[in-house]
């Protein structure tokens, strides 16, 4: 292979999810050269830096810095869009954290920008790139389980007791459907390909939240929750396979993570898409029991930042990258989609589509992230 020069790389916002980026951004994918982390505060960003032997910088800092090529966005939602628009406007692509922006508009203009720009963003999530997602499409497209008839997918979560003013998940924009359904959504656009019709229900069965948990700012108070807390949808997808999904978060923990396809010769069941790895369970007709498919690829255990990775690649080798705007902007319509139906009681025709692209490369070793693995990122 032809030497390659790195992807000179900054990181935008230092909470919790920062450090597993960092690690495996700067620890595992050799394409990455991490120089820098910025947040809003520059202590937060001082902290993060200290422990990765990376600088901290301004925000200001890196849009300026000619040398940067590629910021990845780990700020909250409700900051996406500003800090992606002004990424895009300094000259730089863009890697984001899920979901794009939780309004589709805004992710449409931001696409426009890019375009025009001849910059490229890719979101999250990139758990589909994973060893248990690319195994389970693996099974799909060599015929394991027949011709594709139907899919289901549910999630539940107890948020109740984690709601506050001004947590993000209390938020518009951030409820169950795109803090953790977009994960599910995700994973089945990257197997089935898009779709093209959309119909469901979004609600908040518990508006009026009083805040329960005592460790949390404002004990007691009561406050208007903003955010779906229930969402059911049918899905009809352009192959002709068509789908539900059920997400809800009050109800229990614990979470129970169901992803299943079904097939005219077999049912697959995949593991949480929330996680890389995990067991995908074949059940072919005439079996009484499934059987588990080994993985087949790579990237079991926490592998985010292997989308920034892939598009780093992708950009080296000019090719599009897998987790990319325009499927990105497709599961926001998604989402964006059954709260319309909520509002209208009408069915919803999708606008935007987008490629299914080749799945990994096959037959990289799952504990090895040298260059052998990482191999399958580069085609």
């Amino acid at each position: 292979m032809k030497p390659f020069q790195k992807v000179k790389t900054a990181v935008i916002g230092c909470g919790k999810i920062s450090g597993i980026y960092l690690d495996n951004m700067i620890n595992r994918f050799e394409i990455l050269d991490v120089i820098g982390c910025g947040a809003l505060s520059l202590q937060r960003a001082e902290e993060k830096a200290k422990v990765f032997g990376i600088k901290a910088m301004s925000i200001n800092d890196i849009l300026n810095d000619p040398e940067i090529e590629l910021v990845v966005n780990l700020t909250p939602v409700t900051a996406h869009y500003e800090v992606i628009k002004k990424s895009l406007e300094a000259g730089k692509n863009v890697y984001t954290e899920k979901v794009i922006t939780s309004d589709l508009k805004d992710a449409l203009e931001l696409k426009e920008i890019a375009r025009k720009q001849n910059l490229r963003i890719g979101c999250a999530p990139d758990t589909f790139l994973g060893a248990a997602i690319q195994t389970a499409r693996k099974v799909i497209d060599s015929g394991g389980i027949g011709k594709v008839v139907s899919c289901h997918a549910a999630v539940n979560r107890d948020m109740e007791f984690l709601y506050y003013p001004g947590a993000f998940h209390a938020a518009k924009g951030g409820g169950i459907g795109f803090n953790v359904g977009i994960y599910y959504i995700t994973a089945l656009l990257s197997i089935l390909g898009p779709v093209e019709k959309v119909s469901g229900f979004a609600c908040n069965t518990n508006p009026e939240h009083t805040v329960e948990n005592p460790s949390l700012p404002r004990f007691s108070e009561t406050f208007m929750v903003e955010s779906e807390n229930v969402m059911i949808s049918n899905m009809k997808f352009k192959s002709g396979v068509y789908g539900t999904m059920n997400f809800t978060s009050n109800t229990i923990w614990p979470q129970v993570p169901v992803l299943t396809i079904y097939g005219t010769e077999g049912i697959l069941n995949i593991p949480d898409p929330d996680k890389f790895g995990g067991k995908v369970l074949l059940q072919k007709k005439g079996m009484k029991e499934s059987i588990e498919i080994p993985n087949c690829y790579g990237y079991s255990e926490n592998s985010r930042g292997l989308g920034v990775a892939e598009m780093a690649w992708a950009m080296r080798k000019d090719r599009p990258h897998r987790a990319n705007i325009d499927m990105g902007c497709h599961a926001v319509e998604i989402l964006n989609s059954i709260i319309k139906c909520t509002e209208t009681g009408q069915v919803q025709t999708m606008e935007t589509e987008f490629e299914l692209l080749p799945a990994l490369p096959e037959g990289y070793l799952d504990n090895y992230f040298g260059k052998n693995q990482e191999s399958a990122l580069i085609i």
